[in-house]
């Protein structure tokens, strides 16, 4: 799936497939879908007035930022780390971006497939 957003007046695009969690842990070393259950939290907490986002939060979100947005257009976003890419705008908010990230995500983790024990049992065995 694939999201276009304005973030500091440009669109930047956001991409997440099931390569996503493979390039995350290859590129930080860390598990994405632990990293993003943690983030939500923390920003479900602030949101409702339960303190600030915890420094190291906010750098698991500008890394996923950056992987994504690399994903999504690799030709575009040559930076080569996210300190990098996030040194081109001059506002990037949390709050606008990870809700958008987030529904990519979600969206990504979604199977198409039938399980197979909804199939129906076999016969001949």
């Amino acid at each position: 799936m694939e999201r276009v957003l304005i973030i500091d007046g440009r669109p930047v695009a956001f991409r997440a497939t099931a390569a996503v969690p493979r390039l995350y842990r290859m590129e930080y070393g860390r598990d994405i879908m632990q990293d993003m259950l943690e983030l939500q939290s923390a920003i479900d907490a602030a949101q409702s007035g339960n303190g600030p986002i915890p420094p190291r939060l906010l750098s698991i979100f500008e890394d996923v930022s950056y992987l994504m947005a690399k994903h999504a257009r690799p030709d575009e976003v040559t930076a080569a780390s996210s300190e990098e890419w996030l040194d081109g705008f001059d506002t990037f908010s949390v709050y606008q971006v990870f809700p958008a990230i987030a529904q990519l995500w979600q969206a990504n983790l979604k199977t198409t497939s039938t399980p197979k024990k909804k199939r129906g049992r076999r016969r001949g065995r």
